[in-house]
């Protein structure tokens, strides 16, 4: 009896933390998704000009916090599909989570420390500019252009990838999957047909996508996790509902 008893109260220390974590990464997925957007609507143009503006910084913090919590909430929504998502769901996952690591520090450097070189050092803020637009640098920026080069792909296949991945699994809302793709394909024919100054608006539908999954993955716990309370007694049931 005390065996059992000692076995269902490690049972219950396991499901406690799973059900948290799956709950704070679904909350995390969502405020990216929402960084996603605000990035994509409110991107300036990549020009000397655009560096020095309050939305210009404001809008790469966004990208710094959109890069930290898409990685937590890609994790938890890669782990609540990977088994069914297989070897397809976790190269997208991969893929998309290193692209989003790139992001951090470019966006450091393009909030905090590209508007104070505007004026002391204007050919190395429009070199680094170059990299976004395919301008080639005057003055050598090491292995930085190297870096987003191998990351421009990764934006393409980790969403497209995972979004396949993510509808063929079911386990979440196959339409988010969905969007992914969309958004993947967007991206290179915003890039040929839309002018510079509306190109970050093909970021949109993956943010939508992003956040759609981190508020399904967040509900889904939340039922779970008030019925795990449930189980325990330490959560009346609602009128009409069996536990």
């Amino acid at each position: 009896m005390n065996k059992n008893k000692k076995t269902n109260n490690q049972e219950r220390k396991t499901k406690v933390p799973a059900l948290n974590f799956m709950q704070v990464a679904g909350v995390a997925a969502i405020l990216a998704g929402l960084c996603f957007i605000v990035v994509g609507l409110f991107h300036q143009e990549n020009v000397p000009a655009s560096v020095t503006t309050a939305t210009w910084v404001n809008v790469h913090i966004f990208a710094i916090f959109m890069g930290f919590l898409g990685l937590f909430g890609m994790a938890g929504i890669h782990a609540r599909q990977a088994e069914k998502s297989g070897w397809l769901g976790l190269i997208g996952y991969l893929l998309f989570s290193v692209w989003l690591m790139f992001i951090i520090p470019f966006s450091f450097i393009e909030a905090f420390i590209l508007p104070g070189l505007a004026t002391e050092l204007p050919a190395y803020v429009a070199g680094f500019l170059g990299m976004f637009t395919g301008i080639p640098s005057a003055i050598d920026l090491g292995i930085l252009p190297t870096f987003w080069k191998i990351s421009d792909p990764m934006y393409l296949l980790g969403p497209l990838l995972f979004g396949i991945a993510t509808f063929r699994a079911g386990v979440l809302p196959r339409w988010a999957g969905g969007v992914f793709i969309l958004g993947s394909t967007l991206a290179p024919v915003g890039a040929l047909l839309v002018s510079p100054e509306f190109q970050s608006l093909v970021m949109v539908p993956n943010g939508v996508a992003l956040a759609w999954l981190g508020y399904a993955l967040f509900s889904e716990r939340r039922e779970k996790a008030s019925k795990f309370l449930v189980d325990q007694g330490a959560l009346m049931p609602e009128p009409g509902k069996v536990a």
